[in-house]
């Protein structure tokens, strides 16, 4: 099967697609840095590095089609349809019509199926419409659709991270993938033998510290004797200071008042800020964490970007690009590859 993958970014859902057993040839994305990482981890893709509105219908037509199937998925922008900013929620950011370029790819090169993955805010966002014209214009091209959100820890992520999927096919309905873990994987089983790393670390290949914790991590790791991406942003001395008091799941209301004092309202801080990871748990979702000062489990500094990678399931030899702040983003806007890779199958299979 043939794959399009549409405002793509780091590649997650290309890399479960390749899992999965499809061929991803083609793929969109704009931003330079994401594409050139792209690249260099899917080098038998053909990458638009552009806005997807210059994707002429005559370039469309020239994608290759495959003798098995073909799909069209991705993931329009979200941070319009975030709980996370309400400011842009609405209907009048052009931002978050967006998927309409995707359908209209759809439209021009009318694959046997299609997977639209978005936060699961969209489906409030401008009170609900914004996701019933998604629904409308694959229903009007003629899919049968199955809709709802799935939560990556039930497919093996060590992360709690629930996402919206639409899945189109044509003639049969495909239903959503059931929960295929009844054991959740921990921050531990994901990230034990990485390298010890101190605040601002910028060395990025070391050698692993441990043997893998558990099966998770040794099927991350493979053949591998170290990894990449082993960088720590730089934090202050008063940041460092404040995480010292947050203990393994607490967060910033174990922080002395007098050490906000920066904050102009330090109530309005919401529970993901300085909050510590616990080995024995999974992680809180992996977005902007440097923003959050998501706090390691032990160590007092934020997460590096190859812990944040491997919470997300990409394997050790995926490689991010440009600066460390480029990578953190890469790393934090990505699908799961292994939740995308279990809806992938899901439709394989019927």
């Amino acid at each position: 099967m043939i794959g399009i993958d549409l405002f793509a970014g780091v590649g997650g859902m290309t890399r479960g697609a390749i899992q999965a057993g499809i061929d991803v040839d083609f793929a969109v994305e704009r931003d330079m840095y994401a594409a050139s990482a792209y690249l260099n981890n899917n080098p038998c893709s053909d990458v638009f590095t552009d806005d997807i509105r210059k994707l002429t219908p005559q370039r469309i037509k020239q994608i290759p089609r495959g003798s098995n199937g073909t799909i069209v998925f991705g993931g329009p922008p979200c941070q319009g349809f975030s709980y996370s900013n309400s400011r842009t929620r609405g209907a009048q950011n052009e931002n978050n019509w967006l998927f309409e370029h995707f359908v209209r790819v759809v439209k021009i090169w009318r694959p046997d199926f299609i997977v639209l993955e978005n936060v699961q805010g969209i489906t409030n966002t401008a009170g609900g419409l914004i996701c019933e014209v998604i629904l409308d214009r694959f229903d009007q091209l003629g899919y049968e659709l199955t809709y709802g959100t799935l939560d990556a820890l039930d497919f093996g992520v060590p992360q709690r991270r629930s996402r919206f999927f639409v899945i189109g096919s044509r003639g049969r309905k495909i239903e959503l993938p059931p929960k295929r873990t009844l054991q959740p994987t921990t921050v531990k089983d994901a990230i034990f033998d990485l390298p010890n790393l101190v605040n601002g670390a910028a060395k990025s290949w070391l050698s692993y510290g441990e043997c893998p914790p558990s099966l998770y991590a040794k099927k991350l790791r493979r053949n591998l004797s170290g990894c990449s991406s082993n960088l720590v942003t730089k934090n202050s001395d008063r940041v460092i200071r404040r995480y010292k008091f947050v203990p393994p799941g607490g967060n910033w209301e174990n922080i002395p008042s007098k050490m906000m004092d920066n904050y102009k309202d330090r109530n309005r801080c919401h529970t993901g800020i300085y909050h510590r990871l616990r080995y024995d748990r999974p992680s809180v979702v992996i977005g902007n964490y440097r923003k959050n000062m998501l706090i390691h489990p032990s160590e007092d500094r934020g997460l590096s970007v190859r812990e944040a990678a491997r919470i997300q399931s990409f394997p050790d030899s995926y490689e991010f690009a440009g600066s460390i702040g480029f990578q953190q983003q890469q790393v934090g806007n990505a699908v799961p590859p292994m939740l995308a890779q279990a809806v992938f199958s899901q439709l394989l299979i019927g």
